[in-house]
């Protein structure tokens, strides 16, 4: 593995290493942000709309215990349109970016 050596400093440097680092960075803070918006509407709406809370939807269940479970959902959802955008577009431009640096090995 010695004569593998890559040049950190050059992919760092390369234009498309950035863009990915940006397009990534960006959709991830997006996505965080959606989940934390839809993580505190829990709180903030037992809180302030209590009766909403309350209804009942089928026997013990009610709209608050299906609010809470719907968390599991949207994670899931954010877990899978992340690996779906990873697996198309991060993957393809990480994929070239690992070709270019190989080439331009020491």
């Amino acid at each position: 593995m010695a004569d593998q050596k890559i040049n950190w400093a050059a992919i760092d440097n390369d234009p498309e290493f950035q863009e990915l680092h940006r397009k990534k960075t960006r959709f991830l803070w997006t996505l965080m942000v959606i989940s934390m918006i839809y993580y505190f509407m829990l709180p903030i709406m037992a809180a302030y709309f209590p009766e909403l809370f309350k209804i009942k939807v089928w026997g013990p269940m009610n709209v608050g215990l299906l609010f809470a479970l719907s968390e599991f959902a949207v994670a899931g959802a954010i877990a899978v349109i992340y690996a779906q955008r990873a697996n198309q577009e991060f993957d393809t431009m990480a994929r070239e970016i690992i070709s270019r640096a190989h080439r331009l090995k020491g």
